[in-house]
């Protein structure tokens, strides 16, 4: 099993005949046949895309468009920043399912008018400024490196794009593998929280343990910790290690994005570490030990 995208999703392209949208899309088809089946371009319906290899996709004008033609209950986003909460808006007015918003730089405003549209619709948005998702050996939806991946029983959700990879590299290695790993991103308005992947991770009788990366900023993780400590009450808990990335960040600084700001005496990667170890979650020491840290946890 896996969470929200297997070998059946069907992926349409916002932003496809771009360059960024070319080159991630040629990598999702030759990812064990990753479901693209069209992209969008409202001044280029009607034609055809070319990937460098000779693939070929349709490009249709609009989202609801490509939605009726082929069935997709997927669609990533490749748009630029000034155009890019237009797409998700158009996407969520499609009532496409789910949707992956990869382009980073979003107006915060941008995204606090998406946000009033998505909590109304029927998507699920994953995103903005984040990796994507992959579920590996069936759909890779975004920029993650689907060489490392591994078919196994490891979930990974995690705020930072550098140390998703780092996780399933590392679980790979260790011959754990993965079910599905999720980049939710670390802007500070999104639409996919720690939470709502907790959730389903929890749920999901294949993934019999995960990892949980957070960053300094905002207070996701002691959310998540205390959904956890809540969860396991009802004895919903699985094996669980992590890591808070930033905790030499000076307060009041930005570090690598908007959502990575310490303010207030809160946000801080102290509390964050506290509030994971009081959910049971086993802190790594450092972002190079993830995967041995899970090991020792599943060993006891």
């Amino acid at each position: 099993m896996s969470i929200i995208v297997n070998k059946d999703t069907k992926v349409l392209v916002q932003g496809l005949t771009g360059k960024t949208g070319t080159f991630h899309t040629e990598q999702a088809l030759a990812y064990y046949g990753t479901q693209m089946v069209g992209g969008i371009h409202p001044a280029k319906g009607g034609s055809n895309w070319t990937g460098s290899k000779g693939e070929t996709l349709p490009i249709f004008a609009s989202v609801a468009e490509g939605k009726e033609k082929t069935g997709a209950n997927a669609s990533v986003i490749y748009v630029p920043p000034a155009g890019a909460a237009d797409a998700i808006i158009e996407a969520i007015e499609a009532e496409i399912p789910f949707i992956t918003c990869i382009t980073e730089g979003i107006p915060v405003m941008d995204m606090v008018r998406v946000k009033a549209k998505l909590d109304k619709s029927k998507s699920r948005l994953l995103g903005p400024n984040c990796p994507g998702i992959l579920t590996p050996e069936e759909c890779k939806i975004g920029i993650m490196p689907g060489s490392i991946f591994r078919k196994g029983s490891v979930g990974i959700v995690s705020r930072s794009g550098t140390l998703t990879y780092e996780a399933v590299f590392q679980t790979s290695n260790e011959g754990l593998g993965q079910t599905t790993a999720v980049g939710i991103g670390g802007d500070p308005v999104k639409g996919t929280e720690f939470i709502d992947v907790l959730e389903m991770f929890l749920a999901d009788d294949a993934t019999t343990s995960i990892i949980m990366i957070g960053e300094i900023g905002g207070s996701a993780e002691e959310d998540a910790a205390q959904f956890l400590i809540d969860e396991a009450k009802k004895g919903r808990k699985k094996p669980m290690a992590g890591f808070i990335a930033g905790r030499t960040a000076p307060k009041g600084r930005t570090m690598g994005h908007a959502g990575a700001v310490v303010s207030g005496g809160k946000g801080d990667a102290e509390s964050k570490i506290a509030a994971m170890e009081a959910a049971g979650i086993k802190v790594s020491p450092s972002p190079a030990r993830l995967g041995k840290t899970l090991v020792e946890v599943l060993k006891g």
